[in-house]
């Protein structure tokens, strides 16, 4: 491989700007926006840093090629013409995973078979033995992106997408990605030198997210990443990587500021009890019972509110309407609270007009399948004290516009 690397780092639809002001911040040098993600170059301590720290990627990858890829046999071909010599060594164990979009062929299964094929043929022509496949616990995973007749392949430097950060032992739900948390996060502002609340906790993924800041904790402290068992590089990875994870330990912090969560649903937090315990936050985050539509008033001092409330499909009967109503009431609950920047991820057409307050800002997203908006609003000023970076929340300001990022791959397939 080169000295400085070129990669892609994929993230949610609607986040990229995002992920790449991240990716500046790493030390990333040619940053450039794409659809579904960011292209970079970076070194391999500076990759590294990427996989450790990036809290808004889901993937870290380096690309192989491009190919036109016509059929069955045309797709082979492709693969078999990448020198996976170079990366490979026949006690390399591998597994491939495949995306389709508009392509003649119908089952991501079937892509993944040939691309394996064509591997293994390459390497036993070139070295006289074949790698074998682990699909649960490879050395290499190769990633193939199949678009009409253009094929994409990539290896992961992961090997787990990075939004498993492993605390998430008790899910709920529709849960929120982490990923996606901490960019909600990063575009409402929160650096962790504020307080921080959410009235709709859930499983905690927003509040823990926030903690993680606040401790100026690495994301992936945690984990393995992939790159460390690649055979030509892996040596190398662990040394640095060794390196990475002790300077990021020496450099958390305690949590000054209160992070908070409320929810109504004592399934659901107990959920995240369990989740802040599983990320090591329990001291730094109290949770709460409580009904967002009542919320009771938050300390005067104020900071960040950020929510991600039903978009429609678990608050029982009612339909559309009840909706609205809880919408409404929920309106006049966070309006009570002043001093606090309030956020929200909306997934319900009828949010922003039932919520009956104009934001400052939006930003549209989409969370997973679901076209989503996030939309900011100025706090409410404690009285007797002059607010004045902000107007007041439900004042108009001029807002923030952010064209609509609707996927191509809407809809795709995975294997």
């Amino acid at each position: 491989m080169a000295e400085r690397l070129a990669l892609f780092a994929t993230t949610a639809r609607g986040t990229e700007d995002l992920l790449a002001e991240e990716l500046k911040e790493l030390g990333a040098r040619r940053i450039r926006q794409d659809r579904g993600g960011v292209r970079f170059m970076a070194s391999l301590d500076e990759a590294l840093k990427v996989c450790l720290w990036s809290r808004i990627a889901m993937r870290v990858l380096y690309p192989l090629g491009e190919f036109e890829a016509h059929g069955a046999e045309g797709l082979y071909e492709a693969v078999a013409s990448v020198p996976w010599e170079e990366h490979l060594t026949p006690d390399t164990t591998f597994a491939v995973e495949a995306t389709l979009k508009d392509s003649e062929h119908s089952h991501t299964g079937f892509v993944a078979l040939k691309v394996k094929d064509a591997v293994v043929d390459r390497m036993r022509d070139k070295l006289g033995a074949r790698p074998d496949v682990d699909p649960r616990n490879p050395d290499v995973r190769v990633v193939a992106h199949l678009v009409r007749e253009r094929l994409s392949l990539s290896l992961d430097l992961c090997g787990e997408p990075l939004h498993r950060r492993g605390y998430r032992v008790r899910p709920t739900p529709a849960p929120l990605k982490e990923t996606l948390a901490a960019a909600l996060l990063r575009a409402a502002g929160y650096t962790g030198e504020e307080a921080l609340v959410d009235p709709m906790c859930g499983s905690g993924t927003i509040l823990i997210e926030g903690g993680l800041i606040a401790r100026r904790r690495a994301p992936g402290i945690a984990r393995d990443f992939a790159v460390e068992k690649w055979p030509h590089l892996g040596a190398r990875a662990r040394e640095l990587l060794e390196d990475l994870r002790a300077d990021a330990r020496r450099n958390e912090r305690k949590v000054a500021v209160p992070i908070v969560g409320f929810d109504k649903d004592p399934e659901a937090l107990e959920a995240a009890r369990r989740n802040v315990k599983a990320a090591k936050l329990a001291e730094e985050i109290l949770l709460e019972e409580g009904d967002a539509t009542k919320l009771p008033p938050l300390p005067a001092s104020g900071g960040l509110l950020l929510t991600n409330p039903p978009y429609g499909d678990r608050l029982g009967s009612g339909g559309q309407k009840g909706m609205k109503s809880f919408y409404f009431k929920l309106g006049d609950s966070l309006r009570a609270q002043s001093g606090w920047r309030v956020w929200v991820l909306s997934g319900n057409p009828a949010f922003e007009s039932a919520f009956h307050a104009r934001p400052r800002s939006r930003r549209d997203l989409w969370n997973g399948p679901i076209a989503c908006t996030l939309l900011g609003y100025s706090a409410v000023p404690v009285r007797g004290v002059e607010l004045k970076s902000e107007a007041p929340l439900g004042v108009p300001e001029e807002a923030l516009d952010v064209a609509p990022v609707r996927p191509d791959d809407e809809g795709e397939e995975q294997g």
